[in-house]
């Protein structure tokens, strides 16, 4: 009698079938699936777990940059009502002009489709390049330096939008250049270990704090005239100064954006995979109802317009405003050589020490103590390479993901996983309307969670050593505070070297003494050895 088998079992043959084909093919020996103890079918999977865990970058980066404006200014507003005369500066307050908010809508298509081909060509390089399972992507913190500190909020900012651009493909180069002659690691090195960890957690704190704001998160947070941030949540708010019109927590929108808070926090606090996402897709879901308090699209021409976009649902957009916006004129400027600096220093700290900590993680250490790890060279390259096209394209810096690690657990060991995740952003370019429309309150839950990711390094911290702890709370503190990540980096630093420099001086005088005495002894031991060495004198 035939033996029967299962349709799980066949289709479990079949897979170890195309496992063995491909492992045995030109692809599986480039990528190296048998030496790295991978499958193919296993490398598909982690990719796709590693896209579901960062997919929200879409819609957050693209978010968070609109808020600069973007190419968008003064310019781009029309006259209100009977008025024919040109509006001034003020008509880029937030709803004040329908078409000032036209240009931020194209300006956010743009940025969606810059956020995935960036995210898409960096992983597809990562992987092909240094067969590394890492997924690459514009990094979070430093599109939040770009678009509040840098441009500012619709273009309030110091920095000219093309000015910013620029500046960012700068830095791009000259971390591709710090990678190629491979002073990369070393520089991260040089800075204090206390610093590096305190910015992190100050970065956690700037996105939790931005996340927690009206503009783009849950609108917890507002303005106040006697304590300067006071608890809102108002139902209505002064589009202007962000104040309070109405009763506090009386927001349908901060409400629901709560629920998909609790919503990720659950599925993060059970480890469910792809959990950042489930939350976001809750939230907007639920938004894009029309007719309810917390609908997306308002009865209002601009929903209006909002809204029929939306229908199209598949839809592939061509970048029309942000890419090649780079103008170097701006560079007369010192705000444009702080920026700059800046960002390389997040980067240093930031992408390099992912980057290790993934190698770590993931088991790619070449076990000598020294950190490195195979395609070392080839994955620091990618990253800063990928940040040049970023900012070609529109966006900012690109970042190696620690989400990488949920392809890590699903058994990602070979560049497969990386590879995949571009497919899956390739994928996401022809859904536009879909990630056009998640809301602001969909996206701020996940900064908050985002930042409390990145306090765990905070307990790392040698708070015990006040010369230590003293310059990481100020990094860390005055990071949100002053709504900049450069003035934490910079006061924490000058606070740093201010406590360190006694013992800095001591060690240099001695190290200064040593040498005299030494020099001392040598010339007293060559006059004692020249007065014994010569012959006596005969008296007469």
């Amino acid at each position: 009698m035939a033996k029967t088998t299962s349709p799980w079992h066949r289709l479990s043959e079949a897979e170890a079938a195309v496992n063995r084909a491909v492992a045995a093919s030109r692809v599986g020996r480039y990528f190296k699936l048998d030496a790295r103890k991978s499958s193919f079918t296993g490398e598909l999977r982690a990719g796709a777990a590693t896209f579901l865990t960062m997919a929200y970058i879409i819609s957050v980066n693209a978010a968070i940059l609109t808020d600069s404006g973007g190419p968008c200014t003064a310019r781009d507003c029309t006259p209100v009502g009977n008025s024919t005369a040109a509006p001034g500066p003020e008509c880029t307050v937030v709803g004040a002009n329908p078409g000032y908010e036209q240009c931020l809508a194209r300006t956010k298509s743009d940025l969606i489709v810059a956020t995935a081909v960036a995210a898409m060509a960096g992983s597809f390089a990562m992987g092909v390049l240094a067969n590394l399972p890492l997924a690459l992507a514009p990094g979070m913190g430093a599109n939040a330096y770009f678009a509040y500190n840098m441009v500012g909020f619709h273009g309030s900012g110091p920095i000219p939008y093309r000015t910013a651009l620029a500046v960012v493909m700068l830095e791009g180069i000259v971390f591709f250049a710090l990678s190629a002659v491979g002073l990369r690691s070393k520089l991260a090195r040089m800075i204090p270990r206390n610093i590096r960890l305190a910015s992190a957690v100050g970065i956690g704190l700037f996105l939790a704090f931005t996340g927690l704001q009206a503009h783009q998160g849950v609108g917890l947070v507002g303005a106040s005239p006697s304590t300067l941030v006071t608890l809102t949540a108002c139902s209505e708010v002064d589009p202007v100064t962000g104040a309070c019109l109405g009763g506090t927590m009386r927001s349908p929108t901060f409400w629901l954006g709560a629920v998909g808070f609790l919503i990720t926090a659950t599925c993060l606090a059970r480890d469910v995979k792809g959990g950042m996402i489930y939350g976001i897709l809750f939230v907007t879901v639920v938004s894009w109802f029309r007719g309810t308090s917390v609908t997306v699209f308002p009865d209002t021409p601009a929903g209006d317009a909002a809204f029929a976009y939306f229908r199209k649902v598949v839809d592939f957009h061509m970048i029309r405003s942000t890419a090649g916006q780079l103008g170097f004129g701006g560079f007369r400027h010192g705000h444009a050589w702080l920026a700059l600096v800046t960002l390389l220093y997040v980067d240093v700290l930031d992408t390099t020490g992912t980057m290790y900590s993934m190698a770590e993680y993931g088991g790619f250490t070449d076990g000598a103590g020294g950190g490195g790890f195979e395609g070392e060279y080839r994955a620091f390259l990618v990253d800063a390479g990928s940040t040049v096209l970023s900012a070609g394209l529109g966006s900012t810096t690109v970042t190696t993901y620690i989400e990488s690690t949920a392809g890590i657990r699903e058994g990602g060991r070979t560049g497969l996983t990386a590879v995949t995740v571009a497919a899956c952003f390739l994928a996401s370019l022809f859904f536009g309307p879909l990630l056009m429309s998640v809301p602001p309150w969909a996206v701020g839950p996940s900064l908050v969670l985002v930042g409390a990711m990145m306090m765990r390094v905070a307990k790392e911290i040698e708070w015990g050593d006040m010369k230590e702890a003293v310059p990481a709370f100020v990094t860390m503190a005055l990071m949100p505070l002053s709504f900049s990540i450069a003035n934490g980096i910079i006061a924490g630093l000058g606070v740093y070297v201010a406590l360190h420099c006694p013992d800095w001086a001591r060690h240099v005088f001695g190290k200064a003494s040593a040498v005299l005495d030494d020099r001392r002894n040598q010339v007293a031991a060559a006059a004692a050895a020249e007065a014994e060495a010569e012959p006596p004198q005969d008296v007469v």
